[in-house]
């Protein structure tokens, strides 16, 4: 996505306007709410409610009506943002942004993306290309009869251009890139593996955290499932110290997955026998959230739930019989395939049937205020070969998304589903980024399963590049939809998903290798268990619980170390043991000690673990080690082998070199905040959730008009509620598929893209407040009629 900041070509436009001019402007793109339009290729007329927060309520008579208005309604407050997905993913940002945006279009140009949606838009059936064709006639109707494009076109002194059913498609794989589009993990276990003995590698990468192995096994493991190889250990260790630069840059410790929450619990869990959805999807948070709530009616249809601007699918919902949500698979959906070159001809590369010339693709990018720019491409039979080279060799990219027959709206089809059965064969059958669904039905009844297509490996698992030239490597197609793994009402009444490992060692395929850490889920678990009998408020307030157990270890740790001597003989640590010991276990924004534990536990990823791993960097320099640390860090801290001290030169034992790095931690925090003492530091001042417009820094002081407000939050990157500066529940729901008008929704700013509009950040109160806000459309306090083009006027 855009880099803020960066959007220099603002400026000139800005200045040129003038403020007033701007805001004049602007007030003229503000949607029309009320009377009659025109819609062409309507078969009937459609009726648009709009409630008190903007959310659009279409009563069509088919689908493919209320689509045509649903494309027309999101355009009218969605516009701006619609078009920049579907210019970041075709790599055409630097036609409207200039030379600051060229290196994010060389990096989409590379993976091809557009030729890709042209394939996938061709191969769809029949049904879902009609809805897409809909859907764009909408989108396109809006802008035939926009006579003000919103402030951002001024802005930036361009007009959108029309909207196509391919454009769809690259929101779709924007999704996808956002989702599961990354390389670092393949890269960071190639090296290893190249670098390290077979068991330390094991080590520093355990299958299984703490907390997942509970929930599989049903008990806590007091130690972890593989012990510190001491002596392969040792024998890495660099001589000397490393500056705290050096170690950080290897073990950032800052890794952020986006994920989500889903849980159900069935009818035996309710008074009533209603069976509850919970969902909470976590993306990094922004200005427009990436979300658009929803509500259609069409035929026998009701369905309520949120859309991204640009696809007409109702991603998380309920249709009154069903209710679905969505977490993200953490699984390995892209393989790095290592290329080896012919030493005769560098245009060729190894394939099973010989060598082959690589195949070349030349693009123009059109580049504002500047000369275009001609770029080539190489491209392989497997992917486009990768930017970057993986330890001095070329690799190409085998990913999911560029794969036509990965990629299609089967989602659309939740809309008729009756029964979790019907909704399983829905989700296994669909085409899109990899997610884990979540399921309610009317009866009482609840499932998860997998959704999108996950690859069949052979000669390999996929956790580190390997070459494919001698065709015993590759993949085998897709798992088939029957049998993707699947949980229909389990006897613990409840179902729990986190982004945490879902099937054990005896599911035939490979899914994955680097899952979320299971706190999330166990700490989810853990409550279900407690209570026999939920309401939609307690699942709302278990998405709002900051309960911050993962920490525990860390505060013990920092109490041991400060002992009555030490404390002795460093008075000024005193504050210290005093406020980590009335932590009160969670992360509020008002909570003390807290913070000083998270910078701890950071501190001591980056002094234990980079010692060990100058190997590695000397592999690759890119090196970094990253992840869900926690595993090997507490096992080493528990049981602390003399031999793996990892700086013997400086400490002589454990406990001195934890001290020096508790003091460190803390001298830090003084510094970052103000001279602020341990007892003075509480977690929201160091936790404040950032949403911000992509345009926000064009011109200093428009943030403070374009942002939501800067401020303190509750939650963590490892709670419940996660919050880690923009990473945050992008929307929460609390839905019974029976029971809509109980049904709870938030989701962070509001409905428009337009700062003029009074929907522009009207719900942002209600997420960060954790206010119970319902997830049906209020009463009308607007109404839209759409007529077909032939009749009616426009008023």
């Amino acid at each position: 996505m855009i880099s803020r900041g960066r959007v220099l070509a603002a400026v000139g436009v800005i200045l040129g306007l003038g403020i007033a001019s701007l805001l004049c402007a602007g007030s003229a793109s503000l949607p029309v709410r009320d009377g009659v339009l025109k819609l062409p290729g309507l078969q009937a007329p459609v009726a648009v409610a709009f409630d008190g927060y903007g959310i659009p309520v279409v009563t069509a008579g088919d689908r493919l009506d209320a689509m045509r208005a649903l494309g027309y309604v999101t355009a009218q407050d969605r516009l701006f943002q619609m078009d920049l997905l579907r210019r970041n993913s075709a790599g055409r940002l630097a036609e409207v942004l200039g030379e600051s945006a060229l290196q994010v279009d060389l990096r989409q140009r590379n993976l091809g993306l557009s030729p890709v949606a042209e394939t996938v838009l061709r191969r769809l059936p029949e049904e879902q290309r009609a809805v897409l064709e809909a859907y764009t006639e909408g989108v396109n109707a809006f802008l035939e009869q926009m006579t003000v494009p919103p402030f951002e076109f001024l802005l930036l002194g361009y007009r959108p251009a029309r909207w196509s059913p391919t454009d769809s498609i690259l929101v779709v794989l924007a999704m996808f890139q956002m989702l599961n589009g990354y390389e670092d993990d393949e890269r960071m276990r190639t090296v290893m593996k190249a670098s390290l003995p077979e068991d330390v590698t094991g080590f520093l990468l355990p299958p299984l955290d703490t907390y997942t192995a509970r929930l599989f096994t049903g008990t806590m493991r007091r130690r972890s499932p593989v012990s510190v190889p001491v002596e392969a250990l040792a024998s890495l260790r660099q001589a000397g110290g490393q500056s705290r630069a050096i170690q950080t840059s290897v073990v950032p410790g800052r890794k952020r997955e986006l994920g989500s929450n889903a849980w159900a619990v069935a009818g035996a869990k309710t008074e009533d026998g209603r069976a509850i959805l919970a969902n909470d999807m976590h993306l990094d948070v922004g200005v427009p959230n990436i979300w658009y709530r929803v509500q259609l009616r069409y035929g026998r249809v009701e369905v309520a739930g949120v859309i991204v601007p640009g696809i007409p699918v109702v991603i998380a919902g309920s249709n009154g019989l069903v209710s679905w949500g969505m977490t993200n698979v953490e699984g390995d959906f892209l393989d790095l395939v290592r290329l080896d070159l012919n030493p005769n001809n560098a245009d060729e590369y190894a394939t099973p049937d010989g060598w082959r010339r690589f195949t070349i693709r030349n693009e123009t990018i059109a580049v504002k205020g500047d000369r275009d720019r001609v770029v080539e491409f190489k491209e392989t039979l497997w992917g486009p070969v990768a930017e970057k080279p993986l330890m001095g060799h070329p690799v190409a990219l085998r990913w999911i998304a560029l794969d036509p027959d990965a990629v299609d709206l089967g989602l659309l089809q939740m809309d008729q589903a009756r029964t979790v059965k019907e909704a399983i064969a829905v989700a296994n059958r669909a085409g899109g980024p990899p997610n884990n669904v979540v399921l309610a039905a009317a009866d009482g009844h609840i499932a998860w399963t997998f959704m999108g297509r996950i690859p069949v490996r052979r000669g390999f698992d996929g956790s580190v590049s390997v070459s494919w030239a001698d065709g015993r490597t590759g993949w085998n197609g897709f798992i088939a939809p029957d049998e993707l793994p699947r949980i229909i009402d389990p006897p613990s009444g409840f179902l729990v998903s986190a982004n945490h490992r879902m099937v054990g060692e005896e599911y035939p395929h490979v899914i994955g290798h680097a899952f979320a850490n299971g706190y999330r889920a166990y700490r989810i678990t853990q409550r279900l268990r407690e209570k026999d009998r939920f309401h939609e408020t307690d699942l709302l307030a278990l998405q709002l619980d900051t309960t911050a157990q993962l920490y525990e270890f860390y505060r013990d740790l920092v109490k041991r170390l400060l002992s009555e001597s030490v404390i002795e003989e460093n008075p000024d640590l005193a504050d210290v043991r005093r406020v980590v010991a009335a932590w009160e276990g969670r992360a509020d924004s008002d909570s003390k000690g807290f913070g000083l534990l998270v910078a701890f536990r950071r501190t001591l990823a980056a002094s234990v673990f980079a010692p060990f791993l100058h190997s590695c960097r000397e592999q690759d320099a890119g090196f970094v080690y990253d992840g869900d640390l926690d595993t090997p860090l507490r096992t080493l801290l528990t049981e602390q082998a003399p031999a793996v001290l990892p700086d013997p030169a400086r400490f002589a034992d454990w406990n001195t070199f934890l001290l020096y790095q508790l003091k460190q931690t803390v001298e830090t925090l003084r510094t970052d905040y103000e001279q602020l003492g341990p007892g003075d530091l509480r977690w929201g001042m160091m936790n404040r959730v950032r949403m911000t417009h992509p345009l926000s820094e064009a011109i200093p002081g428009l943030g403070r008009w374009l942002d939501m407000r800067d401020e303190e939050a509750s939650g963590c990157g490892q709670c419940v509620r996660v919050l880690s500066g923009s990473l945050a529940a992008s929307q929460r729901m609390v839905v019974s598929p029976s029971h809509h008008s109980d049904a709870i929704f938030h989701m962070p700013g509001g409905q428009s893209e337009h700062p003029m509009s009074a929907h522009y950040r009207d719900q942002q109160r209600n997420w960060s407040g954790g206010l119970p806000t319902p997830l049906l459309a209020g009463r009308p306090t607007h109404n839209l009629t759409l007529q077909p083009s032939d009749r009616g006027g426009a008023s």
